[in-house]
């Protein structure tokens, strides 16, 4: 029952009784998602929402459609004038549902409660499919994260085959990849003015699928690179990981080429990205009109999780250029940091102190990789020409600016606020970019005091850090520095915290059944962690997801760049061979361990482990 009409009226309508209030007969665009509509800039269906609405458009949400009745959340909004969009929310929905040993899920983070079976195995899939056959005339496009990691043929762990691009399987009319404001802001436009969908070819970060031998308009200064086939990269897994390489380098370019790949008798053309945001740009995202809260219609039927761990948050960037193997941040955000400026940050960090339930603690003030903020190339040019997927491994690029400066700054004016008892580094932190010896005395400075601010000031008692494993072996084809370098953080850590009086514990995250990684490895880590005293709790199986270099190597056996086989922990049996050693400390582990090692004749390992 709606109580209060001003109260409803903050929020995009998701009923037409709340279209009615806002005086409509009918929405320009219906937007479908897999999560619950909460309306906070870290959720893509608000800000997609917010944006079109900034754009003059009358927009409307329908979260967490019934896919298995009637299909009445389907219809109840009726048809839209210009356009339906689809995301499966903020995950992909087969990694929101399966764990890495394909166990169901006990819980799902972005529902009311927690509750699980509110969205369907490929939700944009199946939402799509159901809004075409119902309304076969209305333009229906996707996007959000899975859209976005399923472009072009691609590895699904669930089902353990390749699949073809989304696009296909969908039947939408267009797929906006990455974050993508400035292309549906373009779209929109394009639509309004009643230009065909199927005439907008040329938007950049979108992929549409055409006839093999259709004529369409594209721009003169896209370069294209023809892929291997769908029909290619099934009958030859080596083709396939070669196709990884050029979407790989294409992504990470400042100037990049369009991309064609057939799949049966039609075409997938994926166009080059938008240059990176300009300050003003993502600063008019960020200080859209958001309630920050959940529509009222949850109101009582319990917390969202995901949204409890972030309301009190503030992103300050997005992007990264760490490049890991396993992470698929830069394939979606992208490499290049595209940072809001501090008037709009300390802008929304005032917004946060308003909310009726905040008590004075900032949870997060951070962004993909902690601290990235405001890092970028010393001479674009330089950056122009590169195609590298990470701008520090295997060593810190010269042309990255690296200077820690500014969010000392901002970190500085943030704990000003009368309002903030503490401001929480909640994201992890990338050591690299601070221990780095730059040959800057400056640069360098700033950096270890940004380290010190940090665990002075910025650290809920525990600081998350991801050395995800001991091996340098290994950490090469995870494309993350060596273990030594998380040593001499653990020693810093420790001293400040001794000068300082402080209490507090530096929580490393490890990764087990990594490609590279064999049992030795997993022996040698529960050493040397038990060496630092570590007992560890933030760990995780790997787990293959679209579009990342660890996932095309787990299916094709093969590195993409160099074609070398490389060993991957496939089987259950294996995975968890190499998950007990985590837990070396657990009497539960201790017999199968020793059991493994007497194996491999690595007495001497059980000896450092168990003595």
């Amino acid at each position: 029952m709606v109580k209060s009409l001003e109260n409803y009226n903050q929020w995009l309508p998701t009923t037409q009784k709340e279209i009615k209030m806002q005086g409509w007969d009918q929405p320009d665009v219906i937007l479908f998602t897999g999560d619950a509509y909460i309306d906070h800039p870290s959720f893509g269906a608000a800000i997609i929402g917010r944006i079109l609405e900034a754009e003059g458009l009358k927009v409307a949400i329908v979260p967490q459609p019934n896919w298995q009745d009637d299909l009445r959340d389907f219809k109840k909004l009726g048809s839209p004038r210009l356009f339906f969009a689809v995301t499966g929310g903020n995950m992909d929905s087969m990694v929101n549902h399966y764990t890495a040993n394909k166990r169901r899920r006990s819980n799902d983070a972005y529902t009311p409660g927690g509750r699980t079976g509110q969205r369907p195995d490929y939700a944009s899939i199946v939402y799509s499919n159901i809004l075409k056959k119902l309304f076969p005339e209305v333009s229906l496009i996707i996007g959000g994260i899975e859209a976005s990691l399923r472009r072009l043929t691609h590895y699904d762990y669930w089902s353990d085959k390749l699949m073809p691009s989304i696009l296909v399987e969908s039947g939408a009319d267009l797929l906006f990849y990455g974050m993508g404001e400035k292309a549906i802001v373009e779209f929109a436009r394009l639509v309004q003015r009643g230009v065909p969908v199927e005439n907008l070819t040329t938007i950049p970060q979108t992929v549409f699928c055409v006839e093999e031998d259709a004529r369409y308009a594209t721009k003169k200064e896209w370069d294209e690179l023809e892929l291997a086939s769908h029909e290619d990269c099934l009958a030859d897994k080596k083709k396939f990981a070669r196709n990884f390489m050029h979407i790989e380098e294409e992504s990470n370019k400042m100037e990049a080429k369009k991309l064609v790949q057939r799949v049966g008798n039609r075409k997938v053309v994926t166009n080059p990205p938008w240059p990176v945001f300009s300050e003003q740009e993502i600063d008019r995202v960020y200080d859209l009109p958001y309630t920050r809260l959940p529509h009222p219609r949850y109101k009582g039927k319990g917390s969202i999780p995901a949204y409890e761990m972030i309301r009190h948050s503030v992103n300050i960037h997005r992007g990264c250029f760490g490049g890991c193997t396993f992470c698929t941040i830069s394939a979606h955000q992208g490499k290049f940091i595209a940072s809001r400026s501090e008037k709009s940050i300390l802008k929304e960090v005032e917004k946060v102190t308003q909310m009726p339930d905040f008590k004075g603690y900032i949870s997060d003030l951070g962004g993909p990789s902690a601290n990235m903020y405001k890092m970028k190339g010393i001479y674009e040019d330089i950056c122009r020409k590169c195609k590298r997927p990470s701008c520090i491994f295997p060593t810190v690029c010269k042309n990255l600016d690296t200077s820690h400066k500014p969010m000392l700054d901002l970190y500085e004016k943030v704990r000003q606020n009368p309002n903030i008892k503490k401001a929480f580094v909640g994201s992890g932190i990338r050591y690299d970019l601070i221990l780095e010896k730059t040959g800057n005395e400056e640069t360098d400075k700033t950096n270890r005091e940004y380290l010190r601010e940090v665990i002075e000031h910025h650290v809920s008692g525990r600081l998350k850090v991801a050395p995800e494993h001991t091996s340098d072996e290994v950490l090469k084809f995870m494309r993350k520095p060596s273990f030594k370098l998380f040593e001499e953080l653990n020693e810093e850590f420790k001293k400040i915290n001794r000068e300082k009086n402080l209490d507090q514990q530096l929580v490393p995250y490890f990764i087990s059944s990594h490609p590279g990684s064999k049992s030795e490895d997993m022996a040698n880590l529960a050493i040397q962690t038990k060496n630092l005293d570590f007992r560890l709790e933030q760990v995780q199986d790997f787990t293959p997801t679209p579009m990342t270099l660890a996932t095309v190597i787990y299916y094709s056996g093969y590195h993409p760049y160099t074609m070398e086989k490389v060993y991957t922990a496939r089987s259950q049996n294996e995975k968890r061979e190499q998950r007990k050693f985590f837990f070396w400390y657990k009497r539960e582990y201790r017999k199968a361990i020793i059991r493994d090692l007497k194996s491999q004749g690595r007495q001497d390992m059980i000896k450092k482990i168990f003595r």
